[in-house]
C-alpha cells in the first residue's frame, strides 16, 4: 500500500516538475522573450492600418502589399548573414543590433510621408527583423534549460503574444492616424532594447556559437535534404499565410478597430495552439501527420474566402480560425527544422528561414496582383493552391523528413 503511494506521489511530482521546467527559465531567456513579443508586435501591428494606408497616401491595393513584400525580401537574403553575424557579435549584441535597426526604421517610417519611401524604409526593418528573429529563436533554444521542444514552445509563444497584442494596438494608433503604429513600435523596441541590456548577462552569450559561421554556411546546411524540403514547403505555404495576412484586410470591409479585433482573435488562436495543441498533436499523431493536415485545413479555410469573399461573416470566421491552424503549423515545422539536420541551430534556422520569407516576399504583392487582374477571389484560391502543393511536397519526400519524429527533442 504504502509503495503504491510513494509511485503516485512521485509521478504526481514528476509531472509537476515538468510543467514548471518551461517557466522555470533564466532571466536571459525571460529577456529575450520579452523582446520577441514587442518584435512579433511589428507583424500584426500594420495589418488594420492597411486600408487607412491606401487611402491616406493614395496607393493601389498592391502597392500597399508591398510592405510586406519588401519586409520579407529583405528579412530572406538577410537570414543569410545573421549566423556570420552572430557568430562574430555574439548573441547579445546581435539581438541589441537588430532592435536599434527595427526602432530606426519603423520611426522614419512613421513620418514619411509616400509609399514608395514606406515600402523602402520596411525593408530596412526587415533587416533589423532578421538579425532579431534568427538570433533570438537560437538564443532561448541554447540559453533554456528545458530542452529544444520546451525551448521552441517559448518562442512561439512569444510569437502568438506578439502578433495577438499587435492589431489590438496597431487598430487603437491607427485610428488616430496611419504613421501612429510604426511610431508605437519604434517605442516599444527602445523598452525592449533596455529590457536585454538589463536583463541578458554577456556571460551567457559566450560559447552559444561554437565557431565563427561562414556567409556559405547556410546554402551548405540546404544539402540535407530534410532541412530543404522544409524550407520549400515553408515557402509554399507562406503564399497562403501572406496572402491571408497581407489581402484579406481589404476585403473585409472593417475600420482600424474592426480589423483590429479580427486579428485579434486570429492572434491568441495562434498563440494558444502553438503552445498547447502543437505538442498534443506531435505525441499524438507525429510531426509530419499533424503539419499535413494543419495544411490541408488551412488550404480549405482559403478555398473558403475564395468562393465567398463577399459575405463579411466568413471571412472574418475563416481568418480566425485560420489561427489555430497556423499556430500548430508554426511549432510543428520549426520544431522539425531544429531536428532535421547536423548543423548549428542558428544556421539551420538561418538557412529554412531564407526559403521560407522568399514565399512571404512573393506573396502579398502577387495577392493584390491578381485581385486587380482578375477579382478578390483568386488570390484566396491561389493561396489555397499553393499550400496544397506544400503538403503533396511534404508527401512526395516523406523518406527525407520521416526522421524528424525520432530525434530526441530535449537534447
Amino acid at each position: 500500500m504504502s509503495s503504491t503511494t510513494q509511485n503516485i506521489v512521485s509521478g504526481a511530482s514528476k509531472i509537476t516538475t515538468e510543467e514548471a521546467s518551461l517557466l522555470k527559465q533564466p532571466k536571459a531567456v525571460w529577456a529575450v522573450f520579452f523582446a520577441c513579443i514587442i518584435a512579433f508586435m511589428g507583424l500584426g501591428l500594420v495589418d488594420p492600418i492597411l486600408p487607412a494606408i491606401a487611402e491616406n497616401l493614395h496607393a493601389s491595393h498592391s502597392e500597399v502589399t508591398l510592405l510586406f513584400t519588401s519586409y520579407n525580401a529583405v528579412m530572406a537574403v538577410a537570414m543569410l548573414i545573421t549566423g556570420a553575424v552572430s557568430s562574430r557579435l555574439g548573441i547579445k549584441w546581435t539581438l541589441l543590433a537588430g532592435i536599434v535597426i527595427i526602432a530606426l526604421f519603423s520611426a522614419l517610417g512613421g513620418f514619411s510621408n509616400g509609399i514608395w519611401a514606406l515600402v523602402g524604409l520596411r525593408g530596412g526593418w526587415g533587416l533589423g527583423n532578421a538579425l532579431f528573429v534568427a538570433t533570438s529563436l537560437a538564443a532561448i533554444v541554447s540559453l533554456s534549460n528545458s530542452g529544444t521542444a520546451k525551448a521552441i514552445i517559448l518562442y512561439e509563444a512569444a510569437i502568438g503574444l506578439g502578433i495577438s497584442v499587435g492589431p489590438l494596438l496597431g487598430g487603437w494608433l491607427g485610428a488616430m492616424s496611419w504613421s501612429g503604429p510604426f511610431l508605437g513600435v519604434a517605442t516599444l523596441m527602445v523598452v525592449a532594447f533596455i529590457g536585454l541590456i538589463v536583463l541578458m548577462p554577456r556571460s551567457n552569450t559566450k560559447n552559444t556559437v561554437k565557431s565563427k559561421i561562414s556567409l556559405l554556411d547556410p546554402f551548405r546546411a540546404l544539402k540535407h535534404r530534410s532541412l530543404l524540403v522544409f524550407g520549400i514547403a515553408a515557402a509554399l505555404y507562406n503564399f497562403g499565410f501572406f496572402t491571408l495576412l497581407a489581402y484579406a484586410p481589404f476585403v473585409m470591409g472593417l475600420d482600424e478597430h474592426g480589423l483590429g479585433y479580427v486579428f485579434l482573435g486570429w492572434g491568441i488562436l495562434l498563440a494558444v495552439t502553438s503552445v498547447f495543441m502543437a505538442p498534443k498533436l506531435q505525441q499524438w499523431f507525429g510531426t509530419i501527420k499533424s503539419m499535413c493536415a494543419m495544411l490541408t485545413l488551412f488550404a480549405l479555410l482559403l478555398v473558403a474566402m475564395g468562393i465567398w469573399t463577399s459575405t463579411q461573416w466568413v471571412v472574418i470566421t475563416a481568418v480566425i480560425l485560420a489561427g489555430a491552424l497556423l499556430g500548430n503549423n508554426n511549432t510543428l515545422i520549426t520544431t522539425a527544422v531544429m531536428n532535421a539536420a547536423p548543423v548549428e541551430r542558428a544556421t539551420a534556422s538561418a538557412a529554412y528561414s531564407f526559403l521560407r520569407f522568399i514565399g512571404g516576399a512573393i506573396a502579398p504583392f502577387l495577392a493584390g496582383k491578381l485581385a486587380e487582374w482578375y477579382n478578390s477571389q483568386v488570390p484566396f484560391i491561389v493561396g489555397a493552391v499553393f499550400v496544397m502543393i506544400s503538403v503533396v511536397f511534404i508527401g512526395m519526400n516523406a523518406k527525407h523528413v520521416k526522421h524528424v519524429d525520432h530525434v530526441k527533442s530535449g537534447h
